[in-house]
């Protein structure tokens, strides 16, 4: 490494970027810049409310970032790895000693469904949210709106849009596919009170610009349709040549570390450690965040990184302002039987979403702040992978 002031680059500036780079004041006298495209943070766990305008879904950095943070507004095109340099779109570059990986995951548009890149209206980031919104504006508050996903951001942007007032129906192969049984009979009854009319079991075989078709032949007329049907991640780490898993997540091991180059650290949704990569979530990515930061500072300390520690305990969904359900989970992130319901689970997910803004700013404040729930994920998940499966 360099003599002078160690350099950490953070790409990526939400949940798990921003924590690492907090967490890296741990260490003082370094020099750690963070890059973002955006001049905010994004709460991406508010985007839904979003669309319907009833939050705006950012923060600005000044509140988020510790003092000495340097933020980088632009978008990395490129890592070279041999030159420890990050390309930036306008044309600078960046030089690191350690690089932190966490540019985070994106809404997926399929383009094997013919029309839903062109007419589908995805909800995974800030600008998408924002267009989303500004069509629902353009739209009367009758027109019909299809969902097109079953899983937790389809869920809770067709219950925003239906207890907003709108005809909302929500098309998926199966409704919160991660919930039990018990907690997807919880979701399907709220959705059923709010209004929001779900077809399951079925696909979209193509999307118009007033309709969508589906594969057992019926037409739905939609005059705007939420793509929510699949993540994905930027290209970044595959185009540079770092070794990816095929949704591009970057390959490590156990302390987060590219299983190419032990000078760039993943974490977030664009990790994949141990090819067993947990699931793309905000409840994933801050213990991620935190998680790479030490492995960081361990190896500028001449110490041995630690592996990643984290467990699961709950998997919470907002139902409109009012209802949600929370899904009780085992320390591996599989589901349990138990769930909480209505409004005791909207309440428990609105703590959620404030207190994840208060802990990064608060460890912004005070870097070691932020904890987390602790223990052997990847164990647990093997070791259940090997019982045998309960019935429902």
């Amino acid at each position: 490494m360099s003599e002078q002031t160690p350099r950490i680059v953070v790409i990526g500036g939400g949940y798990a970027g921003v924590l690492a780079a907090n967490r890296l004041r741990r260490r003082p006298g370094l020099d750690i810049t963070l890059v973002n495209p955006r001049p905010q943070f994004v709460e991406r766990i508010r985007l839904h409310q979003l669309a319907v305008g009833n939050d705006d879904a950012t923060e600005p950095y000044e509140d988020m970032l510790g003092e000495g943070i340097r933020l980088v507004v632009d978008g990395a095109t490129r890592i070279d790895a041999a030159a420890r340099q990050v390309e930036l779109a306008s044309g600078a570059t960046l030089d690191y000693d350690y690089l932190i990986y966490a540019v985070g995951s994106t809404g997926a548009v399929t383009a094997a469904v013919p029309g839903a890149a062109e007419f589908g209206y995805p909800l995974s980031e800030l600008e998408q949210a924002q267009r989303l919104a500004d069509r629902l504006r353009d739209v009367p508050a009758i027109a019909p709106v299809v969902v097109v996903g079953g899983g937790l951001t389809g869920v809770e942007a067709a219950a925003e849009l239906a207890e907003a007032g709108r005809p909302v129906t929500l098309v998926t192969d199966q409704l919160t596919p991660s919930l039990a049984a018990t907690g997807r009979k919880s979701v399907a009854k709220t959705l059923d009170k709010l209004g929001v009319h779900v077809i399951e079991g079925v696909t979209v075989a193509r999307v118009h610009a007033h309709s969508v078709e589906l594969s057992h032949g019926t037409t739905l007329p939609s005059a705007v349709t939420l793509w929510t049907a699949g993540f994905g991640v930027p290209g970044l780490a595959a185009a540079s040549g770092l070794s990816t898993d095929e949704l591009g997540r970057v390959l490590t091991d156990e302390t987060l570390t590219s299983v190419d180059d032990e000078r760039i650290v993943a974490a977030g949704d664009a990790a994949a450690p141990s090819g067993l990569p947990l699931r793309m979530s905000c409840a994933a990515a801050m213990p991620l965040g935190a998680q790479a930061a030490h492995t960081v500072l361990a190896r500028l300390a001449g110490d041995a990184a630690a592996p990643i520690s984290l467990a699961f305990a709950g998997q919470c969904i907002s139902l409109g302002r009012k209802f949600g359900t929370m899904q009780l989970l085992h320390t591996d992130d599989s589901p349990r039987r138990g769930y909480v319901g209505g409004r005791t689970a909207a309440a428990i997910k609105e703590l959620i979403c404030s207190t994840t803004v208060w802990a990064l700013r608060r460890e912004a404040r005070k870097p070691g702040s932020y904890f987390w729930v602790k223990g052997n994920w990847r164990a647990d998940r093997l070791a259940r992978a090997e019982q045998p499966v309960p019935a429902p």
